[in-house]
């Protein structure tokens, strides 16, 4: 039985400590906050634009999305989020949601009360430095992710993309170059990279003949690492992972 198993929070604590320190009275502290646990299935909101939420939401299991609504009804995805990650820190200082997020597949959700996450950081200046940092890496994600959508043709948007979601499942102990689950549709990915879905199709096709992905169904398998970061001109910096090797 892994320790993610016994406690949930496990993974949340986890993911704060590659953005900043964690000490071991810290991450016990984190480990005894009250928490609900809750299952989603795929496409279902656990955060809508307009919401005045009074609890955080991790994902425990499973992937989600964050996306925005134009006037016309366009959606645009602005983050995928991954296992450990709280999609709703900003909650903590914003009292009104300015974004939905909704699942991809089915999930595991915690909720922690915004009175007791407050509590603990008031308590706890690293617990706060580490919500703080991880609330900022965010912003330096967004940033990227606008770069890429106004300047990046349309194959370095994809292999991108498809680098950074390695990379981050990475530090979730899944070695670049593995199979690795990318539950999108590929409209999905289209809204999230500015392009339609068959311009979307053709660009991965193209990859695939070139050797640089495997597909499956809603799965991605990087061959060669070096060639596909090359092609994306793919650096790691901009995840501020504290880690050794934070650039590839």
């Amino acid at each position: 039985m892994n320790a993610a198993s016994i406690n949930p929070l496990v993974r949340m604590v986890d993911k704060l400590a590659l953005h900043a320190p964690i000490s071991v009275e810290d991450r016990v502290a984190l480990f005894e906050l009250p928490y609900a646990s809750r299952f989603f299935e795929a496409g279902s909101y656990l955060l809508r634009d307009g919401d005045t939420p009074d609890r955080c939401g991790m994902l425990v299991s499973g992937f989600a999305y964050r996306h925005k609504i134009s006037i016309e009804g366009l959606r645009q995805i602005v983050s995928i989020l991954i296992p450990g990650e709280v999609y709703d820190l900003q909650q903590l200082h914003l009292a009104t949601a300015d974004n939905n997020v909704q699942t991809l597949t089915r999930c595991e959700i915690v909720t922690i009360s915004h009175k007791a996450l407050r509590r603990l950081a008031s308590e706890r200046p690293s617990v706060a430095h580490a919500l703080f940092v991880t609330t900022i890496v965010e912003l330096s994600m967004s940033r990227k992710w606008l770069l890429n959508i106004g300047r990046l043709n349309a194959r370095k948007r994809i292999a991108h993309l498809l680098c950074e979601f390695a990379f981050r499942l990475d530090k979730h102990d899944l070695p670049p170059g593995q199979a690795y689950e990318l539950p999108m549709t590929q409209e999905q990915l289209a809204d999230a990279l500015g392009l339609t879905a068959v311009h979307v199709n053709r660009i991965s096709k193209g990859l695939v003949n070139d050797g640089l992905i495997a597909l499956s169904k809603r799965g991605v398998t990087i061959p060669n690492w070096e060639l596909l970061v090359a092609e994306a001109g793919f650096n790691s910096r901009y995840l501020h992972m504290n880690t050794v090797h934070e650039t590839i």
